[in-house]
């Protein structure tokens, strides 16, 4: 079957999560994209295969503007299409030119070379996330390490100070869900916080990304509006650390359920740069990319899409449809797969920015974890491990772990 003019049914949701890559590999031998509802009550054209996904997610027809679908997205109580919402006015619900303008604002703050210069410092916080863990035996390393992790090394490239950083984990984890009042909420509360912050920058500027961005601001020169400039703060808040808690959290589920892969990351750690690309594909720490819009009625992989329809790409599939590889190779986990290729981080011109950031932290922390509790293992069966169950997103909720006590490291 290669056209999906019927209606899926299914809803995509926590029972599909916890199942997703049977249900994907189902979904693939169906069609390269399906009718389903990601969000109860909106019809959503998914699409699952590889090649497909490269030509959605470049198509000039599909666009972040959400104009043409407004009346059907406020009927399902979905808000963060609004400017007003906190998510709106930036980069990654633009379009050019206004996209090329935001974007620009920022992307000199993601140079490979930049990132590389944190690397000291990712490393120490690291190394204080194993100390606190590593006297007790047990944890959940989600709470312990694969989220604040992220949360510190964002906040510090912002300049959030610490008393409000333990807040921005809640937020953005509801932000991305798709409950819409939790979602309103969550944007109100994160608007507020950094509209404040804005104004602390304004008064009392520091060396970091945040006062950079306001200082562009306040030349009042057209680049960047008090939207846009809050909207921004907002998505490097949100975007910028929720998935690479997520690249660690599927990252370490992956390797816990295949240890002869752990071991030898223990020991070949020169091939980490590569085991994080294949760890990206196998298990992806975005379920779906954020919705795009038919500006006018077209064909995508055989399925007619309405002006107006809203379309994503399942990259929780793609990473498991590369043609050039065998349909064995696919759900194979090798962490010394040379040259692997994924759409994890997107594709075109909406690729994400902050890519080189989130390898970084990847390669650090899997190397401290692995290093630091080599006998790390699984408190529950892999098949109790909650999943979060709506949403944007992919990756465990909590992740219970053993390993043999140590002390702190001096």
């Amino acid at each position: 079957m290669t056209t999906t003019d019927h209606d899926d049914t299914a809803v995509l949701d926590a029972a599909f999560k916890a199942d997703a890559h049977d249900r994907y590999a189902e979904l693939r031998a169906r069609g390269p994209i399906h009718k389903m509802q990601i969000l109860r009550g909106l019809d959503t054209w998914v699409v699952v295969d590889h090649d497909l996904a490269k030509a959605a997610l470049t198509h000039p027809a599909l666009l972040k503007d959400a104009t043409p679908a407004a009346e059907a997205l406020e009927a399902v109580g979905f808000t963060a299409h609004r400017p007003e919402s906190g998510l709106g006015a930036n980069m990654l619900n633009a379009d050019p030119p206004d996209h090329t303008r935001l974007r620009g604002l920022v992307a000199a703050a993601f140079t490979r070379p930049r990132i590389e210069a944190l690397r000291p410092r990712v490393a120490e916080i690291a190394e204080g996330l194993a100390d606190a863990m590593a006297p007790l035996g047990t944890a959940d390393l989600v709470r312990s390490f694969t989220g604040p992790l992220p949360v510190q090394v964002i906040s510090e490239l912002l300049g959030v100070p610490e008393e409000g950083r333990a807040s921005f984990r809640a937020w953005t984890s509801q932000a991305l869900g798709s409950q819409a009042e939790m979602q309103r909420e969550a944007f109100v509360k994160l608007n507020g916080y950094l509209a404040e912050l804005v104004a602390e920058k304004q008064r009392s500027p520091g060396d970091d990304l945040l006062s950079a961005l306001t200082a562009v601001y306040d030349q009042r020169d057209g680049r960047l509006s008090r939207a846009e400039l809050v909207g921004t703060a907002n998505l490097l808040v949100v975007a910028g650390h929720d998935t690479t808690v997520n690249l660690l959290g599927n990252a370490m589920v992956a390797l816990l359920r295949h240890p002869e892969q752990a071991l030898r990351l223990r020991e070949r750690p020169e091939l980490l740069p590569g085991a994080v690309e294949e760890l990206l594909r196998f298990d992806p720490p975005v379920e779906f990319t954020p919705m795009r819009y038919a500006a006018e009625e077209i064909t995508l992989g055989g399925a007619r899409i309405p002006r107006g329809g809203a379309v994503v790409v399942a990259l929780t599939s793609v990473g498991r449809a590369d043609p050039a590889m065998t349909e064995t190779e696919r759900d194979v986990l090798d962490v010394s797969r040379p040259d692997v290729r994924h759409l994890s981080f997107g594709h075109g011109i909406h690729h994400c920015l902050g890519a080189p950031l989130a390898r970084l932290e990847a390669e650090v922390g899997l190397e401290t974890l692995l290093r630091r509790f080599p006998d790390l293992a699984t408190a529950v069966p892999p098949a109790d491990i909650p999943w979060i169950p709506v949403g944007l997103m992919r990756g465990p909720v909590s992740l219970p772990v053993t390993f043999t006590p140590a002390p702190a490291t001096d």
